[in-house]
């Protein structure tokens, strides 16, 4: 028991000189954090604009749906952070997918991260830059889904596959986009203050 306090006293005394010591350290300059997260999101600005065109996916039924997506993307945050939102039409023109979501660079840690908010779920996924698109990745138990984009010539590829452990990948999902435009989303528009 007195072994147990001595070692939990002993971790607090570590813990607490570990943040005095980073408190000490002060802050990053955060215009130099900006320049940094800005500069790498140099090679994702493919990805701006406006996009649609056809996708499908399989559905848990094992049904295949098919679909118009969009999607806009734009640069915030002084370019320092990727925005995209994307939705998917039925043939009646009826919204049936929508997700939102962000792409951030940490100098830190030297990775991307893309926060996504799709069908109630929401998570933080490490996105890789490719030198024509990007890779993200889904960890599900023993499961991984990856999606994998290529972009060239105004035409955006994605797809997504299920990986199982020695098994061969399932493709669940595809879509191929078109560039239709430019767009200011998400910074244009902002409320002035006057």
């Amino acid at each position: 028991m007195i072994r147990h306090r001595i070692a939990a006293f002993a971790f607090l005394l570590m813990t607490a000189g570990v943040s005095l010591a980073a408190l000490g350290q002060g802050r990053p300059d955060p215009a130099t954090v900006i320049a940094a997260q800005r500069e790498a999101m140099v090679p994702l600005a493919f990805m701006d604009g406006v996009w649609r065109g056809p996708a499908w996916t399989i559905l848990a039924s094992g049904e295949k749906h098919t679909i118009t997506q969009t999607e806009r993307i734009g640069p915030f945050l002084d370019g320092s952070v990727k925005v995209i939102e994307g939705r998917g039409y039925d043939a009646d023109g009826k919204v049936t997918f929508n997700a939102f979501g962000t792409i951030s660079y940490n100098p830190a840690t030297r990775a991307y991260t893309l926060h996504s908010y799709a069908q109630g779920n929401a998570g933080d996924f490490t996105l890789k830059p490719t030198l024509d698109g990007y890779v993200w990745e889904i960890p599900a138990g023993q499961m991984t889904i990856r999606y994998t984009c290529v972009v060239k010539d105004g035409a955006w590829r994605e797809v997504g596959d299920r990986i199982m452990p020695g098994k061969e990948p399932v493709r669940f999902f595809e879509m191929n986009l078109k560039r239709v435009g430019d767009t200011t989303w998400p910074a244009g528009g902002a409320i002035s203050p006057k």
